[in-house]
């Protein structure tokens, strides 16, 4: 051992050597270490895209659990960005997720609570009424309502789908779930 050199510390080896030991040796306290550097990264994105500090909690514990899989599916660069991106996308999939979990409740979501009600005869009258004022939207309107509230896209994916700007796709479907419930109060009473 050369007396000149300091001894080199976990927290001095540099991620690609820490990224190497670990796909080497597998040894979890070697990735512990490494993603240790970047938990406060990790929890500030789980935070910014969750918005609830237990949530972002969880997203920390469970990135870790997929980053000890994925770092040897993926030729890995930038350790930093690449966590970044995996992070981002995690809470991303946890929303998706969430959304989908949510059933959707035309009485709440829609607010057509008076048309809506939850006793089976009148469910399948209510369908057909809405079905009604749907073909009665333009169709902009009538094509984002349905992408949003019945195939449960989010606004991105019905302005991919469909064409239009963020911004028209909002006011479709604000103005389209206006022009429903306006419909739909009308052909109730």
């Amino acid at each position: 051992m050369n007396f000149f050199t300091k001894p080199v510390k976990p927290e001095d080896t540099a991620d690609d050597e820490l990224l190497a030991s670990y796909r080497a040796t597998r040894d979890l306290k070697v990735l512990g270490t490494l993603y240790g550097r970047y938990m406060p990264l990790v929890y500030g994105v789980a935070l910014k895209y969750l918005k609830d500090e237990e949530p972002a909690q969880d997203a920390v514990m469970s990135i870790f659990e997929e980053l000890a899989q994925k770092v040897h599916q993926h030729d890995i660069k930038q350790f930093r960005a690449w966590l970044y991106v995996l992070s981002r996308n995690h809470c991303l999939m946890q929303l998706r997720a969430g959304k989908k979990l949510e059933t959707v409740d035309l009485d709440e979501f829609m607010e057509f609570t008076p048309v809506l009600h939850p006793d089976d005869d009148n469910r399948e009258e209510a369908m057909q009424a809405l079905e009604r004022c749907l073909d009665k939207l333009t169709s902009a309107q009538k094509q984002s309502v349905k992408l949003f509230y019945l195939e449960e896209k989010c606004y991105k994916e019905v302005a991919d789908e469909t064409g239009f700007t963020m911004n028209e796709v909002k006011s479709y479907i604000q103005n389209g779930k206006r022009n429903l419930k306006i419909c739909l109060e009308k052909n109730s009473g």
